[in-house]
């Protein structure tokens, strides 16, 4: 039994942020009920790749859910929408701010005669403010938020992280305030609206180069794999590629320092603090590379693990996702899509007490379960 297993969540949503909160809230056990648009449904349902017919990028986000479609236009269906969303605990939506007011499904409207409804607007800037009414994808919130302002190598052009950062930081944001605000309802408290904006997100995960600016009045810059903070902290070359390597602080630095034989850098007075490393960090790299290089990857990962000190090789997924670890944890998982097709995916990462989040249900087809939640809410 998952906690939120007598939850029930109405996701008016498309694409990344909106369905990776109801995805969050449906592995905690709660009933998600996606509605989409007879039209195609969500757009991500035509994302590549796709495996007979049917796609597997929507597939990540959308596990543990039931499908209806709905045309919002039509009176009776937009009734049914309204019926749907009376007889749920949780509504998310991420259109536009404005859109679904005009249809009749905003907050203020469905509390009316739900008083204890959590209703949950994710947008790219949020319900209110000058940029209210701006659309915005992962890409463009990076932007606007500051995030490729400090990705990449410094001097390089602007680069956005490969991982969608914004879309899914705001999902992430979404569903523990909805998680928070259940306690509050389960308490006697009136349901509320949450206003979770992929720019809020995005600025709330920013902590290090937010910190850095208020406290320095300068703007972080990017340095490519490097800390603003801690040296030596980044990807450095060996003879026969990249590895990564973290000293975090004065007992780990001194540990690099025996492993590459030099104990003379440990009382240089630029590497002398934490300070000091990253102050100097560029000359102190091209000291340790100097003696990395003469290596292969494999004999530093080896050295500095048997040291203590936290180092990794530079994984691609195919190398991370066949992980002994990541095969120990259980988080890649079989699933087998409406269209029959035998896929894998990566499950939810969180161990429950003794409880693996996985796949209950498989991504749902467009439409698959319009009868049996109709027939629930119709008593039909």
């Amino acid at each position: 039994m998952l906690p939120l297993h007598d939850v029930r969540v109405i996701e008016f949503c498309q694409i990344a942020a909106g369905p990776f909160c109801g995805m969050l809230l449906a592995d905690f056990g709660a009933d998600v009920i996606k509605v989409e648009n007879p039209e195609g449904g969500d757009s991500m349902r035509a994302w590549p790749p796709i495996s007979d017919g049917y796609s597997e990028n929507f597939a990540s986000v959308n596990r543990n859910k039931r499908s209806i479609t709905l045309d919002l236009k039509s009176p009776d269906e937009l009734k049914a929408a309204r019926d749907l969303v009376r007889s749920a605990d949780v509504m998310i939506e991420n259109f536009r701010a404005g859109v679904l007011d005009r249809l009749g499904l905003s907050y203020e409207t469905l509390r009316k005669d739900h008083d204890s409804l959590i209703y949950c607007s994710i947008s790219a800037y949020g319900q209110t403010g000058p940029r209210a009414q701006e659309g915005g994808f992962d890409l463009t919130v990076q932007a606007m938020s500051g995030i490729m302002s400090v990705t990449g190598e410094p001097g390089g052009a602007p680069v956005k992280c490969g991982v969608p950062l914004s879309d899914f930081s705001a999902g992430l944001y979404a569903a523990y305030a909805i998680t928070a605000a259940l306690m509050d309802v389960r308490r006697g408290e009136p349901g509320r609206h949450i206003d979770v904006s992929m720019l809020g997100a995005s600025l709330g995960i920013a902590a290090l180069q937010t910190s850095e600016y208020f406290g320095t009045g300068n703007d972080p810059a990017k340095l490519g794999s490097a800390h603003p903070r801690n040296a030596p902290y980044q990807a450095f070359q060996a003879e026969d590629g990249y590895f990564a390597m973290a000293a975090g602080n004065d007992r780990l630095w001194r540990s690099v320092c025996t492993v590459v034989g030099h104990m003379e850098y440990f009382d240089d007075s630029r590497f002398t603090t934490t300070t000091s490393r990253a102050a100097n960090q560029v000359a102190l790299k091209d000291l340790l590379e100097e003696e990395f290089g003469r290596k292969p990857v494999d004999y530093w990962l080896a050295a500095f693990r048997d040291a203590g000190v936290p180092c990794t090789p530079i994984n691609s997924y195919s190398q991370i996702l066949s992980d002994p670890h990541v095969k120990q944890m259980g988080w890649v998982q079989d699933l087998k899509l409406p269209s029959g097709h035998e896929t894998k995916t990566f499950i939810s990462p969180v161990i429950f007490g003794d409880q693996q989040l996985g796949v209950r249900r498989p991504p749902p087809a467009l439409g698959e379960h319009n009868d049996e939640i109709l027939s629930e809410i119709t008593g039909q």
